[in-house]
C-alpha cells in the first residue's frame, strides 16, 4: 500500500460571531455526500442554533471523547476514531479551540494537523479576531482580549481560504430575531460586542487578510506562469525617486493616490546606476525613505545601468498599476543629449501601466551636481565624438578648399587639431583615433606638398604630422581615462550607499535572514536568494533561508550566481548571471547574511542559557529550602511519631494529643510549603491556564481566611461592588497567600485589614498590616521566588507565598504591588479587571453557552480552568 498524501486543508473565515461559517461548512458536506464523498462530522458545535442544529442531520458523526475536569465532564474531538474511521473529508469546527487538559494536543488546529498528515481532507472554521497577529487591533477595537488564538500561518497554509461575510446591520437584525444566541442573551450582545462599530471594524479586517491572502496566491501564478504582463487586482504604486528635493512631493502625491483605492500600496523606489547619478543626497534619501515607512509604503534600493529599463521592470516585478515620476529637473538647452527618463518610461510601459507626470517646484532648475558619463561615456556621446572626429575634418576641408585664404599649413594643422580633440573629449579613444587618421591623411592631400598624393616633401611638414597624431592619441587616451574613472567612482558610490545601507540596519539588528536575502535579490534583480550550509565537506548542503520564487537550488553549483562565505556556507541566486563586478558587493551581502545568521543563533543560544541559569537558580534555592525548611516539620513529626511509638513511656490521653497535634500542624506545613512549590513550578512552566468568570469577591475572599487564626483579620467587602472577571481558586490562592504573610509579620495586638474597592473598570483588593514594612528598594525584590526579606522573623517557608500570589494574579490578567501602610506596616493591593455585566443582568455574548457543558471558541472570551490548590 503506497503512502498517503497530506489531506487538503479549506477554511471558513467568518468576519464575526454568528455571520454563518459552521452553516456554510455543513451545506458544503450535504454537497460532498450527494456527489458520493465519504465526509463525516468530527466536531461540530451547533450552540442550539436550531438552522444549524437542522443542518447535522443526514450527516454521520463521530462520537466525542470524555474529559473529566476539575469535577465538570467535558467533551472533545475524538482524534483516534477520526484516525481508525479515515474518511475522505472531517468537518472539525471552531479551530482556534483550546482543548480540556489531558487531551491529545494542547489546541485543536494540533489535532487538525494530525488528520491532514494521515491524508484526510478537513473542513474548518475560524473568526478573524482569532488570529493570533490581530489581538491585540481587536482588542483595541471590541475592548475584548481573545483568550484563544490560531498562529497565522496555520490558516495561511489552507488550501482553500473562503471568507463568510455579512454586512453589521443584516448580522444585528439575525442576533435580534434570536438565531445567534438565547433570547436573554441578545440585548447585552447587541450594545456590547456586537455593536455596529465593531462589527464594521471586525469586517474590515477579515477583508483586507483575505485580500493579502489572494495576492499571496497571485504572486505565486503569476511567478510559475511566467506572466509578465501586469494585472490591475489593485493599486501598487511605484514612485521613481532620484534623491533630489522634489521625491518628499512625489512620495506624498503616490500616497493620495493609493488612498483612493482601497489596499493601495506605495513602492518607492532609488535606482544607483552604475554609470553615476552623483547628484542624490544620502541625507535626503534617508528622509524620504522615513517618510515613505511613515505613509504606510516601502523603500527599494535597486542598482540598474539603465534607469527607465530597471524602474519599469521593478514596477512589473511588483505587479504595479501606477507610476509616479517627477517633471525633469534638466533645463531645456540639456534634451539635446535625450528625452530624458519620464519620456522615456512613458513610452516604453505599455497599455497595463499609467505613468504620471507630477510637477513640483525643482522643474527646470538643474540636476545641481553635474551627471557622471556612463560606462565608456555612453551612446550618444561616442556617436556625436565619430561625427565629429569624422565629418567635422570633412567639411573643414570643403570649407578651407572653397575659401580663398592661405592660412599656411600650421594654422590648418590646428584647425584639424581642434576637431580631432573635440572627437576626443566627446567620444573618447576609437573617435580619437579615426579622426586622427582622418585628418592626417586629409592634410597630407589636400595641404601638405606636393599636392594630391601620399607624400610629403619637407621633413618639416612630416615632423608636424607626427607631432599632431601624438597629440591626438594623448588627448584621446586621457579623456577616455577620465571616463573609465568617472565609471569606476559612481560605481564604487552607488556600491558604498548599498552597503552602508545594508551594515548600518545590521548593526543596529533592524535585518532579519529573511529581509538581508530579499533586499539581494531585490538589488540584483535576481528571482531567487538562498543561503546554504552544510556541517563538512562531505556533508549534503540545507537551506538556512531562502526568499523568492521558483526552484531554489540546494547546491551552489546550480545557482546562476554562487558566492562562497567560508568553507561551509554559501550565498546562491538563481536569475541571471551577474557581471563580475557586482560580485565585490555580492561578497559583502553573504558576508553580512552569515553575521545575520550567526547572531539570530547565538540570540537563541543566549536565550536558552537564561533559562537554564533561571531554572538552576530555582534548584539552587529549591535545595537550600529543602534542607532545611521541608526538613524542620519532618523532623518535628519524626520526633513525635518515634516519642508515641516508645514502649519505655506510659504517655497520658493529654501528652498524646499534644504529640498528635505536633504531627498534625508539622503535615499540615508540609502541605503548605509543597502546595507553593507545585505552584511556583506551574507558573515557572507556563501551564496555569485559568478559567476566567464573573463572580462577587464576597464568596471567594472569606474562603481565603481559613489557614490564619481566627479574630486575626477584619475584612471590609461591599455588597456594591461589581462582579470581577477572575478564576476563582486561583484568586482564592492569592488572597490566602497575602493574608497569611501579612498576619505573620503583623503584631499580636493589631489585625490584618482584608478591604475592597471599584476604581474606573477595576477593582482592587487590599491587604493592610501593621508590621514592620518593606524599604522601597526591596518591594519587588520579595516578589521573586525563594526570596524572604530580612531573616524570616517568623514561622517557616520557602520564600514562595507572594511569588505565587503575583504569578496568579498576572495569570488573571491582574497586578499585584506592594505599597507602605500609612502609619507604618505594608499593603499588598491586588488589582483585577471588573466584569462588564453586573448582578441580575443577563450575560454578554462572551460568556460560555450554557447547557453545551464546553466552553466557546467563536467568542469573545475563551478559558479553561486552572487547579485550585488549597494550603
Amino acid at each position: 500500500m503506497g503512502t498517503m498524501g497530506r489531506g487538503k486543508l479549506r477554511i471558513y473565515l467568518g468576519a464575526a460571531p454568528g455571520v454563518g461559517k459552521t452553516y456554510a461548512m455543513l451545506s458544503e458536506a450535504h454537497r460532498r455526500v450527494e456527489r458520493g464523498t465519504d465526509c463525516v462530522v468530527a466536531f461540530v458545535e451547533h450552540h442550539d442554533r436550531p438552522r444549524t442544529e437542522v443542518m447535522l442531520h443526514g450527516l454521520e458523526q463521530i462520537g466525542r471523547r470524555q474529559l473529566e475536569y476539575r469535577g465538570s465532564a467535558f467533551t472533545e474531538m475524538d482524534v483516534d476514531a477520526v484516525l481508525a474511521r479515515r474518511p475522505q473529508v472531517a468537518l472539525v469546527d471552531e479551530l482556534a479551540h483550546t482543548n480540556i487538559p489531558g487531551s491529545r494536543n494542547a489546541k485543536r488546529w494540533q489535532d487538525v494537523e494530525e488528520l491532514l498528515a494521515a491524508g484526510i481532507d478537513v473542513i474548518s472554521t475560524v473568526n478573524i479576531q482569532h488570529l493570533e497577529s490581530l489581538g491585540d487591533v481587536v482588542e483595541s477595537i471590541t475592548g475584548v482580549r481573545q483568550k484563544e488564538t490560531v498562529p497565522d500561518e496555520v490558516v495561511r497554509r489552507a488550501d482553500q481560504i473562503e471568507l463568510v461575510d455579512m454586512s453589521p446591520q443584516a448580522l444585528r437584525r439575525r442576533m435580534a430575531h434570536g438565531n445567534i444566541y438565547q433570547p436573554d442573551k441578545v440585548d447585552a450582545a447587541l450594545s456590547n460586542y456586537f455593536r455596529p462599530g465593531n462589527l464594521t471594524a471586525l469586517r474590515e479586517l477579515a477583508l483586507l487578510w483575505v485580500a493579502d491572502r489572494v495576492d499571496e496566491y497571485l504572486k505565486q501564478y503569476r511567478s510559475d506562469h511566467r506572466v509578465s504582463r501586469i494585472w490591475g487586482s489593485r493599486e501598487r504604486i511605484v514612485v521613481g525617486l532620484t534623491g533630489g528635493p522634489e521625491g518628499r512631493t512625489l512620495i506624498r502625491r503616490a500616497a493620495r493616490l493609493a488612498e483612493k483605492g482601497a489596499g493601495g500600496e506605495v513602492l518607492a523606489v532609488y535606482i544607483a546606476r552604475s554609470d553615476g547619478l552623483t547628484s542624490a543626497s544620502p541625507k535626503e534619501l534617508a528622509l524620504q525613505r522615513t517618510l515613505v515607512e511613515d505613509l504606510g509604503g516601502t523603500f527599494h534600493h535597486v542598482v540598474g545601468d539603465d534607469i527607465p529599463a530597471a524602474l519599469l521592470a521593478f514596477a512589473r516585478g511588483a505587479n504595479a498599476t501606477q507610476i509616479v515620476l517627477g517633471s525633469s529637473r534638466r533645463k531645456s538647452w540639456q534634451y539635446v543629449f535625450g528625452p530624458g527618463v519620464g519620456v522615456t518610461v512613458a513610452r516604453e510601459s505599455g497599455p497595463d501601466l499609467d505613468v504620471h507626470i507630477v510637477t513640483h517646484e525643482e522643474v527646470a532648475k538643474g540636476r545641481g551636481l553635474p551627471v557622471a558619463r556612463g560606462a565608456r561615456l555612453g551612446r550618444p556621446r561616442i556617436l556625436a565624438g565619430w561625427l565629429v572626429g569624422v565629418g567635422g575634418p570633412v567639411l573643414l576641408t570643403l570649407l578651407l578648399t572653397h575659401v580663398d585664404a592661405d592660412l599656411g599649413l600650421a594654422n590648418d594643422m590646428l584647425l584639424f587639431l581642434t576637431l580631432t580633440v573635440a572627437a576626443a573629449l566627446l567620444g573618447g579613444l576609437y573617435p580619437a583615433l579615426a579622426s586622427a587618421a582622418v585628418c592626417s591623411l586629409l592634410l597630407n592631400w589636400f595641404f601638405t606638398p606636393p599636392l594630391r598624393r601620399i607624400t610629403i616633401a619637407d621633413p618639416k611638414n612630416l615632423l608636424a604630422l607626427v607631432i599632431f597624431v601624438f597629440v591626438a592619441v594623448a588627448v584621446a587616451s586621457v579623456v577616455d581615462l577620465a571616463a573609465r574613472r568617472t565609471h569606476q567612482a559612481a560605481r564604487l558610490r552607488a556600491e558604498s550607499e548599498i552597503l552602508s545601507f545594508l551594515a548600518g540596519n545590521v548593526l543596529r539588528g533592524e535585518t532579519g535572514l529573511t529581509e538581508l536575502l530579499e533586499r539581494v535579490r531585490e538589488t540584483f534583480g535576481m528571482d531567487s536568494a538562498v543561503l546554504l550550509e552544510r556541517e563538512s565537506d562531505v556533508e549534503p548542503w540545507t537551506c538556512a533561508g531562502r526568499v523568492g520564487v521558483g526552484v531554489a537550488p540546494v547546491r551552489p553549483e546550480d545557482a546562476d550566481v554562487d558566492v562562497p562565505v567560508g568553507d561551509h556556507m554559501a550565498l546562491a541566486l538563481t536569475g541571471r548571471v551577474l557581471p563580475a563586478e557586482d560580485r565585490r558587493v555580492l561578497a559583502a551581502f553573504a558576508a553580512q547574511a552569515a553575521v545575520v545568521l550567526d547572531r539570530q543563533r547565538l540570540q537563541s543560544e543566549a536565550d536558552q542559557a537564561k533559562e537554564l541559569a533561571e531554572g538552576n537558580r530555582i534548584r539552587t534555592a529549591l535545595l537550600a529550602a529543602v534542607s532545611h525548611d521541608l526538613r524542620t516539620p519532618l523532623a518535628g513529626i519524626k520526633a513525635a511519631v518515634s516519642s508515641l511509638r516508645s514502649d519505655d513511656v506510659a504517655w497520658s490521653e493529654e501528652d498524646e494529643a499534644e504529640l498528635l497535634e505536633g504531627i498534625e500542624e508539622g503535615a499540615d506545613r508540609l502541605d503548605h510549603l509543597v502546595g507553593n512549590l507545585l505552584d511556583m513550578s506551574r507558573l515557572q512552566t507556563g501551564t496555569v491556564t485559568p478559567l476566567i468568570r464573573e463572580i462577587d469577591l464576597d464568596e471567594v475572599v472569606p474562603m481565603a481566611l481559613g489557614g490564619v487564626p481566627e479574630g486575626s483579620v477584619d475584612l471590609d467587602i461591599p455588597e456594591t461592588l461589581p462582579m470581577v472577571d477572575v478564576d476563582p481558586g486561583l484568586l482564592e490562592r492569592s488572597v490566602a497567600n497575602l493574608v497569611e504573610n501579612a498576619v505573620k509579620y503583623s503584631p499580636d495586638d493589631r489585625r490584618v485589614l482584608v478591604s475592597a474597592s471599584a476604581i474606573a473598570d477595576r477593582v482592587e483588593v487590599r491587604v493592610v498590616d501593621r508590621g514592620p514594612g518593606v524599604p522601597d528598594e526591596a518591594k519587588e525584590r520579595i516578589f521573586a521566588p525563594f526570596q524572604r526579606y530580612g531573616d524570616a522573623p517568623r514561622g517557616a517557608g520557602v520564600g514562595l507565598g507572594l511569588a505565587v500570589a503575583r504569578g496568579f494574579a498576572e495569570a488573571m490578567g491582574g497586578t499585584l504591588n506592594a505599597e507602605d501602610t500609612p502609619g507604618g506596616g505594608l499593603t499588598m493591593v491586588l488589582t483585577l479587571g471588573a466584569a462588564e455585566a453586573r448582578p441580575g443582568e443577563p450575560p454578554g455574548p462572551g460568556e460560555p453557552s450554557h447547557g453545551t457543558g464546553h466552553p466557546r471558541s467563536d467568542e469573545p472570551l475563551h478559558s479553561v480552568r486552572a487547579e485550585r490548590q488549597t494550603t
